[in-house]
């Protein structure tokens, strides 16, 4: 994860670049707990280090002195600003880099004294020197300073990274909650370390990779730091979710839940420093990317991409359909698309705007008996073992540092059934999986509403778990592929036109209507709201919170390659989403997508009202003419963009906190 570097102070820009001042070893030490540097203590903290799982980690309870510490949460509160940032691996609200503290002119350093002490501190020989004995990692940089204050509130988090980038050598993290309203572990918040499993392939080369549960959970507290050494392939680690509260009031009580802290990593020596060796970084560079790809990890990814090759269909005109075929597609499909204007509406919306969204595209016999079954599972508890999962015909897909959530897959045409017995109440999804998907019946549909060739097809059922799983954004290389999605979320609440849809359906499943969105495969820009319109809608929907569980498509930016691949909610910046859609009932959309075009589902929250729940399949189609070029235009932007989740802001006047803040 990588940083734009601003500016902390309100009203200040950096100025003339100060040089640090050097620390006595006598003052810095004043700036911990007394005892802290005590040899015994030092002793138990390394030996603990040394024996710690899943991999080596420590954890120290009251690090800096409680009175220095109050004062910079304090300086924080009243002087630090922070900007909102979002994408497919993180919530959060993110200070700039502290080591810009140097560059801030006399009058905004005077609001931040003890802040620039902590920063010192923390880098001073003393305890880096206290580091690298518990670590054993060698010398570390006082030069390269590198830290930021991350603020995560309810709906805020971080999805699992392994923190592998550069010179950095030890991560690390130092909480400022609330030292007079103490931390539960139910509020979530927690550094989490994932085990890494050893697999050893066929030609004798071992490969590492995250398992999707984690073993080690540790949670914030006043004061505390948990550090560990960075290690390609192994230092995998998340933030879990901080927890939304039943009631405002209760948020109020426990101080708004608000999960602060400083985070930030110690480097290799650089030039000039004792312990510095040329060309050591490009070194550390080069080793990591080698570790990351010893034994070609990705080949043990879950679930592989299994193309099944088609052949092609005599006609894809509607005069093919006999008898046979219409009462097969009926048996799955709402009789408003079988009719040529619909179709026919369908392939012309499709043609101009290269994707397409269609409501209520079951038919309401099998969406019944598909809703019921998917209901009935989304409200059974699950076991949170993956392997107790995978004792079912549901298997885990891994690993974390890509994606996780449970899926069921179509192999040959059918669905996979050598992990677990097929079961009498999976015939729905099964069905849609083994049945109607794959038909030919339903192909030629699909190339009559799309006017694609399709070579091949790849199917497989997902379910999303609240407060667990997501996509991580993945690129696509190669010629235009079309891309299915079909909601099968028996809940609404998602913030999207679900429940308006799901009306619909009730009423009468012969009304559904096809919604173009997007354009030219998937590169279409997403309307913008007004302040007044976003005012309105937060009017009209108080406490309305994101509960995630979109699937966007993103543009891929070839020229942002220090930046996070997937920024798509920085303040009011959405110009880079291209298509998306919130979990929905009975939703199917198309999408052609193009090369280059980033696509994830959003984290589910835990506040969302169930599980989101789909079908996604992959075709390979044959490549035509596109004349199209980049004049594009706007498509419909409902529901990743609507700006419903509660923006947090900032803390509360001092009339209204407890007597220390």
């Amino acid at each position: 994860m990588k940083r734009k570097a601003q500016s902390q102070a309100v009203g200040h820009k950096p100025q003339k670049k100060k040089s640090k001042t050097s620390l006595s070893s006598e003052d810095a030490k004043k700036r911990f707990r007394k005892g802290l540097f005590d040899k015994d203590v030092l002793d138990k903290y390394t030996q603990g280090y040394a024996k710690s799982t899943p991999y080596k980690h420590s954890v120290i309870h009251q690090l800096i002195d409680d009175s220095l510490l109050r004062t910079v949460r304090e300086e924080i509160k009243n002087n630090v600003s922070f900007t909102p940032k979002e994408t497919d691996i993180y919530k959060i609200h993110q200070s700039g880099d502290l080591a810009n503290l140097d560059g801030l002119d006399d009058e905004a350093l005077a609001k931040l004294p003890s802040l620039l002490a902590l920063r010192d501190a923390m880098y001073s020989q003393n305890f880096r020197d206290y580091v690298a004995h518990i670590t054993g990692c060698g010398p570390l940089s006082g030069r390269k300073t590198d830290m930021a204050i991350n603020v995560y509130t309810p709906g805020c988090y971080l999805l699992a990274h392994d923190d592998v980038i550069g010179s950095r050598k030890v991560s690390y993290i130092l909480y400022l909650t609330d030292p007079d309203i103490p931390w539960k572990a139910e509020w979530g918040g927690a550094l989490r370390l994932f085990p890494v499993r050893t697999i050893k392939g066929k030609d004798g080369k071992v490969a590492r990779t995250p398992e999707p549960d984690v073993t080690k959970i540790i949670p914030p507290a006043w004061n505390q730091l948990s550090f560990f050494a960075v290690q390609p392939g192994e230092s995998w680690h998340d933030v879990e979710e901080v927890y939304h509260s039943e009631t405002k009031e209760q948020l109020e009580k426990e101080g708004g839940r608000v999960r602060m802290a400083i985070s930030g990593w110690f480097h290799i020596p650089q030039i000039g420093e004792d312990g510095y060796i040329e060309g050591a970084e490009e070194k550390l560079a080069k080793n990591s990317g080698l570790m990351q790809l010893q034994g070609n990890p990705d080949q043990y990814d879950i679930p592989q991409v299994k193309p099944i090759a088609v052949e092609q269909l005599q006609s894809s005109s509607q005069e093919e359909f006999d008898e046979a075929d219409l009462e097969f597609l009926l048996k799955y499909m709402a009789p408003t698309y079988l009719t040529p204007d619909t179709l026919d509406q369908i392939s012309e919306q499709f043609d101009e705007f290269s994707t397409i969204t269609l409501p209520n595209l079951l038919g309401k016999k099998f969406a019944k008996k598909l809703r019921d079954f998917v209901a009935a599972q989304d409200s059974a508890p699950l076991p949170e073992d993956s392997a107790e999962i995978e004792k079912g015909p549901w298997k885990v897909a891994k690993p974390p540092g890509k994606h996780r959530y449970l899926y069921l897959q179509a192999e040959n045409g059918h669905v996979s059934k050598q992990n677990g017995p097929a079961s009498k109440e999976d015939s729905p999804i099964r069905e849609l999986l083994e049945e109607f998907l794959p038909s030919p019946q339903f192909r030629r549909w699909l190339q009559i509403a799309t006017g694609s060739t399709v070579e091949s097809h790849d199917f497989i059922a997902r379910r999303f778990r609240r407060g667990k799983d997501y996509t991580l954004a993945t690129g696509h290389e190669g010629k235009p592929r079309l891309e299915l999605t079909l909601g099968l979320t028996p809940t609404s609440g998602w913030g999207g036109d679900d429940e308006a849809d799901t009306d619909a359906e009730e009423e009468n499943d012969e009304g559904a209507k096809p919604n173009g969105r997007g354009k030219g495969k998937a590169k279409a820009e997403a309307p913008k709201k007004s302040k007044k319109d976003k005012a309105e809608e937060d009017e009209e929907e108080p406490g309305t919170e994101e509960v995630g569980g979109h699937e966007v498509y993103m543009a891929g930016d070839d020229d942002a390659a220090d930046e996070d691949a997937a920024v798509y909610k920085s303040g009011a910046d959405d110009d880079n989403i291209l298509f998306f859609e919130a979990a929905a009932w009975n939703k199917m959309s198309l999408v052609l997508r193009d090369n280059g075009v980033l696509k994830f589902v959003k984290y589910v929250s835990r506040k969302a009202p169930g599980d989101r729940w789909d079908i996604s399949g992959t075709f390979e189609v044959e490549e035509g003419d596109d004349d199209d070029g980049d004049d594009v235009e706007n498509g419909n932007g409902e529901g990743v963009l609507d700006d419903t989740e509660e923006e947090w802001n900032g803390f509360p006047s001092s009339s209204s906190e407890s007597d220390s803040d």
